[in-house]
């Protein structure tokens, strides 16, 4: 078997492992309130969540994907570098490495971080500051900045909005608010597909142009195969989800109702999906 094909080969199954771990750990973020509040049983959450997640990730675009591609290091300047090489093993291996590490202690984290972060120093290192499209990289960090205060902001009105027109109500509109947060967390995990599933699709695909492997045609950047897989697998990582991390969001924060939970991933969603209508890269953790 040709030794680039081999290199290939290795390089999905490592990008895989990540997109696995990124949904083994961020799976708290989609289900840990709704376990929370008891909305739902963990078992039924993450059946629901796994299908928005894949549905999300398969059939929602993939402009983030494009970005993390082609948007920080063109991968047409480095196409048979061994450099190249370099910069994606160092990338993949360090941030799944990040993400396993903290789902096993219980820790959120975020997965853009690590990806972008690992992304840029191998790129300085191998190939040096030049090779970096900054003003993109600069682009990126600021929106994952700023996604979190977004969120914060939008979880504060949409929570002060619902406690106004629920002051009459009697304590059976927590009912109502149980049903809205089913609703909110299949948006939410709906929303964590268009984003989180195409950072790994950027990765393989810029992969594969290095290697020679594949050439892009026309608006298809992303191979279908490579949406599919990534997709399969973020939803395999939610389906079999951290519990310790899902403990310290859903319980080791602060005692979440249902109005909580509501509020908070519909915010989120909605701040995932205005970002990745412009094709960047956001914390969903964060958010």
């Amino acid at each position: 078997m040709d030794t680039t094909l081999i290199i290939g080969i290795l390089i999905v199954v490592l990008a895989l492992v990540f997109d696995f771990s990124n949904g083994f750990n961020d799976s708290a973020n989609i289900v840990a309130t709704i376990i929370g509040t008891r909305a739902l049983t963990p078992a039924k959450a993450i059946f629901f969540a796994s299908i928005f997640e894949f549905i999300g990730a398969y059939f929602l675009g993939t402009a983030v994907a494009k970005t993390i591609g082609k948007g920080i290091i063109d991968p047409a300047i480095i196409i048979g570098d061994k450099y190249g090489i370099v910069i994606i093993f160092a990338t993949v291996l360090s941030a799944a490495g990040w993400n396993i590490i903290c789902t096993i202690f219980g820790f959120p984290v975020s997965a853009s971080h690590a990806l972008i972060g690992g992304f840029v120093g191998a790129g300085v290192v191998a190939g040096g500051l030049e090779i970096v499209q900054w003003k993109n990289v600069l682009t990126i960090v600021i929106v994952l900045i700023a996604a979190p205060i977004m969120g914060l902001l939008g979880s504060f009105i949409v929570t002060k909005t619902a406690y106004f027109l629920s002051r009459a109500a009697t304590p059976k509109v927590n009912k109502l608010f149980k049903a809205l947060q089913i609703c909110s967390s299949m948006t939410f995990a709906l929303s964590h597909g268009t984003n989180d599933a195409q950072k790994t699709m950027g990765i393989i695909t810029f992969s594969l142009i290095v290697l020679g492997l594949y050439k892009p045609t026309g608006d298809a950047f992303i191979p279908n195969w490579v949406i599919i897989a990534c997709a399969a697998s973020i939803t395999l990582g939610i389906a079999l989800g951290g519990k310790a991390v899902i403990s310290t969001i859903g319980m080791d924060i602060y005692r979440i109702k249902p109005i909580n939970g509501f509020s908070a991933e519909g915010a989120g969603a909605g701040v995932i999906y205005l970002a990745t209508l412009f094709g960047l890269p956001v914390s969903t953790t964060h958010i």
